[in-house]
């Protein structure tokens, strides 16, 4: 830090900031900024008003597998790619477009978001060590996170191939709203 310019640290803090209002854990900020843990425990205590909060970061491939964080895991990596190959964008610049991008689409489609930043910034890793990949869907031809060196021949998406349960909690609280509507609606 001691040949640190006041407009790098500046950049760094901009940085910060922006990863913290998107809710980004500490260990992200430690390792894509220069700040130290002080400095970014202060910036992190301005933006939120909380203390961080504390644990391990993510560290299994097999959440991505599951049904709703694979749809909306390989949506991310579909940006993320763009951003990279036709972008020109690298790094946590790609990483933070592509989750804002992310962010916009589902807001746009009235869901919650499922990937935080932390585990989009973990995803994003996970395909730098080579440990997953995408994979084409053989009935769509859509590109789905997968485990890297798996057997793709025959892969099928969770969208294609949606479990029973999928969707269940959505039509549990339709049910719930349209039975409150019918409560107040005089006869």
């Amino acid at each position: 830090m001691k040949n640190k310019t006041v407009i790098a640290e500046a950049e760094d803090v901009r940085l910060a900031v922006e990863m913290v209002q998107l809710g980004a854990r500490m260990q992200m900020l430690e390792v894509e900024t220069r700040l130290s843990r002080e400095k970014l425990l202060k910036v992190y205590k301005e933006v939120r008003g909380v203390s961080p909060p504390k644990g391990m970061l993510p560290f299994s491939t097999d959440w991505f597998m599951t049904w709703q964080p694979n749809v909306h895991s390989s949506l991310f990596m579909g940006f993320h790619r763009f951003f990279t190959g036709r972008g020109g964008v690298q790094g946590l610049e790609a990483t933070l477009k592509s989750y804002h991008l992310y962010l916009d689409h589902i807001e746009g489609a009235a869901m919650e978001p499922v990937l935080s930043l932390t585990r989009a910034w973990t995803l994003v890793r996970f395909f730098d060590a080579d440990l997953l990949q995408l994979s084409a869907c053989t009935c769509c031809g859509g590109q789905f996170v997968a485990h890297a060196h798996d057997p793709v021949h025959a892969y099928v998406c969770g969208l294609c191939n949606m479990p029973s349960r999928a969707g269940s909690a959505r039509k549990k609280t339709a049910r719930k709203a349209v039975s409150r509507t019918r409560q107040r609606v005089p006869a």
